[in-house]
Parts: structure tokens; sequence; C-alpha cells
């Protein structure tokens, strides 16, 4: 099936998963190892943005304007001396999740003159080789982020552990909903409940069953990634 085809059937998944209800939900597509063509296919499908994993690849198929058409999003674990090279780059860094990051994209944001919208990231299943601040640690990761004048919060993103024959993630989601609606609640400074980035591939629609608005899919669009040997 063509990358059109794939976002029509992502659509159409996306439609039956919110079970009749009426709220919008963003579609990134992740475009790891996939070339500019391939993110130019995506785009005129209709995909509402492009998340990128690694930070040289952002910057190799930007200079190709890949992304023309469609806002950037960095989605993978950003490490601390690229964060100049996406700062300003990207509409919204979704893997924050330590208060040296927060420092670091506030300080890259405050030299460019620029508000840098991020998410923060929770370990929701609290895996140790995974990045994602721990749920019990989030609170104060937010007060440190409502500090910041070059940076917005606009909410949070998880990405939870694979899954095994006959599990799913949705107890997972489930916790992940239950922490953005607490912290939409207390309405903080700086801080703003508008994405709930949750659910790839394999799961896109229990997470939007959750109560995700913000999805990240990657083969069910492009097709399986190719690793080299």
């Amino acid at each position: 099936m063509s990358i059109a085809d794939n976002v029509k059937r992502v659509r159409e998944n996306m439609e039956r998963a919110l079970g009749g209800q009426s709220r919008p939900l963003c579609l990134v597509a992740a475009t790891k190892m996939n070339d500019a063509a391939a993110v130019q296919e995506a785009i005129a499908a209709g995909v509402d943005a492009c998340g990128e994993n690694r930070v040289q690849e952002l910057l190799e198929k930007d200079a190709q304007n890949a992304y023309a058409g469609a806002p950037k999003h960095f989605i993978g674990h950003l490490q601390r001396n690229k964060v100049s090279k996406v700062v300003g780059r990207v509409a919204l860094i979704q893997s924050v999740d330590s208060p040296e990051l927060l420092e670091l994209i506030n300080r890259a944001a405050e030299k460019q003159g620029i508000v840098q919208d991020i998410l923060i990231e929770v370990g929701i299943a609290h895996e140790v080789q995974k990045s994602g601040v721990a749920p019990e640690e989030l609170s104060a990761l937010l007060d440190c982020a409502a500090r910041y004048a070059s940076l917005r919060v606009r909410g949070l993103m998880c990405i939870p552990p694979l899954l095994a024959p006959g599990e799913n993630n949705r107890r997972y989601f489930a916790q992940m909903y239950q922490l953005f609606v607490d912290i939409s609640n207390k309405k903080c400074h700086n801080i703003s409940m508008d994405f709930l980035s949750m659910g790839m591939t394999d799961d896109y629609p229990d997470a939007i069953a959750e109560g995700a608005n913000m999805i990240r899919v990657g083969t069910g669009i492009f097709g399986a990634r190719h690793y080299g040997a």
C-alpha cells in the first residue's frame, strides 16, 4: 500500500477509536529512517506534523526541505550537547525529562528571543532503561519548568513498554490521562495541558480510547524500517 493509503487507514482507525466522540486528534508521522521524498508523501497525504528521533537526521532532512508544509517535532531522546541545534528549529520538543534539559532549552531559546514549546516525557512504567521523569517526580519538574520564561510546557508524552503477545498498554495510558487531568485542574503558571502524546503504530487506538489527542505513527505510515546489518 502507498503512504497515502496508509495515512487514510490510520485516520479511519483514529476515528473508530474515538467511539463517536468529537475531539481534535493530531497525527504525527514518525519519520525516522525515511527519506525526504517519503516525508513529503506523508505531508501531502495529510499528516498533521512530522516527528524526528535523531538530531542529525532532522538537520539533514530539514536542509532538503523535507518537512515543508507541516510542523516539525523532536520526539527522540535529546542529548544536552545538541539542544541548541533543536531549539527554534522545531515547533515542539516532546521528550523533555530533566531540570538540566529545561535549563538548557530555556537558555537556547532566550538567546534566540523565542519561547520554545515542549512536552514533559513521563516514564509511566518506571523502566530504568528508558528516558522520562518518574510520575512521582513530575510535579517537581513542572514547578521547575514554570520558572523559565523562554519555554512553555504544552502537555505530556510517554512511551509505554513494548507489548507482549496478548497484552496491551491501556492501564499505562489511563494513568497518563489521569496525570494529564490532574495537572490541567491545577492551572499552573506557564503550564498548559494542551497535548497528551501517547500511542504508536501498535497501540494508538488504545491510546486514543484512553484520552490521547496526539499520536506518533511511523511503521503504520511508512512501512517497516530496514536497519543495516
